[in-house]
């Protein structure tokens, strides 16, 4: 799927290796793996797939190796946009519940930019909706979850994704 930026003809460890470049070296070797092994954890799918190339991945799993490979990084936030475009429902309950694992148990800065806003307003504290370039609502999203303007306007029978 576009818009992953994936490496897809290397595998799926040299992607997540990829995420680390910056901060490599002979001396740190032990704390790259220690990363990696953290990131597997947190995304046990991509345990048995380390070997593939990344291009052979369904759009769940790349969906996955990019944040995974964000993670690499170690990143004080992490930006996404639009981590659900193109996945099946499924996935999309999988991608946000990694989403919201990352947020509150793990403690990263996340930065969402989303289309699917029911989602979004269930793993994010705070949430700004823009209409063509402007914002025309801001707040807590316990009260966007409350407004009728924005379930009439937002939410209508968008996807319902349940979030564990």
């Amino acid at each position: 799927p576009e818009g992953r930026d994936i490496f897809s003809e290397l595998t799926v460890l040299d992607n997540l290796y990829l995420g680390a470049y910056h901060r490599y070296s002979a001396r740190n070797k032990k704390a790259l793996e220690e990363d990696l092994q953290k990131v597997l954890e947190l995304f046990p799918a991509l345990k048995e797939l380390l070997n593939l190339p990344a291009g052979t991945l369904s759009g769940g799993q790349q969906q996955m190796l990019a944040i995974a490979r964000g993670l690499m990084a170690r990143p004080r936030m992490l930006l996404l946009d639009e981590p659900s475009t193109g996945l099946a429902p499924v996935l999309v309950k999988e991608i946000f519940n990694y989403i919201k694992i990352l947020n509150k148990e793990i403690g990263l800065t996340v930065l969402l930019v989303e289309q699917n806003a029911r989602a979004a307003l269930k793993v994010a504290d705070r949430a700004y909706i823009i209409e063509t370039g402007r914002i025309v609502l801001e707040g807590k999203t316990e009260d966007l979850l409350q407004s009728r303007e924005v379930e009439r306007a937002y939410l209508g029978k968008d996807l319902d994704v349940q979030l564990e």
